[in-house]
């Protein structure tokens, strides 16, 4: 059995979308309000980049604005965020839980590895009390890159993890797994792309099925 599964955070242990609405609509109200919006909240445009660092989604959704007007709008929408999910709001997807139990009670270290932001993950491990089994959380922030891969390659040194798997739903997870040498399981959970599926070693449709597969790796 594997001693390290990496999980990706939203999309794949989080239901992000039970807050994303919310809090993109309360931003862009806010973005109104201040005179710097005039049309309708993009959120399907956010969808389809769901999973890209912050500062990329800034970029993508207000293109014309300065950098500065980006990390303010960054700032207010991480703060919404986090006051929906401390509101009891969001939820995890089925069987988190009983996953990461067996996980911990079969010696397997749990990691998290997220484009999400420091603050924001806390909130969330914190509000579900996730620190019973997770071994540490790591954001994308704490990688200059940006970039995922780096990330994970981060976490294997870190912990000497020469045997494990990553758990996402994009196509930045599974390369991560890719580039260190780990398996590659994919969810095929709300944000997740078939295309993007195809590149993982491994697809699930819940996450009760690791119990059955991660002891056969």
């Amino acid at each position: 059995m594997l001693r390290s599964v990496i999980f990706d955070m939203d999309g794949t242990l989080f239901q992000t979308d039970t807050i994303l609405e919310i809090a993109l609509e309360e931003t862009f109200a806010y973005l109104r309000s201040q005179n710097k919006w005039d049309s309708e909240t993009p959120l399907e445009k956010y969808r389809e980049i769901m999973g890209v660092p912050l500062p990329k989604v800034w970029e993508t959704l207000l293109p014309h604005y300065s950098r500065m007007e980006r990390e303010e709008t960054d700032t207010y929408f991480l703060e919404r965020l986090t006051e929906n999910i401390n509101s009891g709001n969001g939820k995890l997807y089925p069987n988190v839980k009983e996953v990461f139990r067996y996980l911990k009670e079969n010696d397997c270290n749990i990691y998290i590895a997220s484009n999400g932001l420091i603050n924001y993950l806390d909130a969330i491990v914190n509000y579900f009390d996730l620190n019973h089994w997770i071994t540490e959380t790591f954001s994308i922030e704490q990688i200059d890159s940006l970039n995922k891969s780096n990330l994970v390659r981060y976490i294997v040194k870190k912990y000497n993890i020469y045997h494990g798997a990553v758990v996402g739903d994009r196509l930045s997870d599974f390369q991560a797994a890719k580039d260190n040498g780990l398996i590659s399981i994919g969810c095929n959970f709300d944000f997740a792309k078939e295309m993007e599926l195809a590149h993982a070693d491994i697809v699930i449709d819940n996450l009760i099925e690791l119990k059955s597969i991660i002891p056969k790796l």
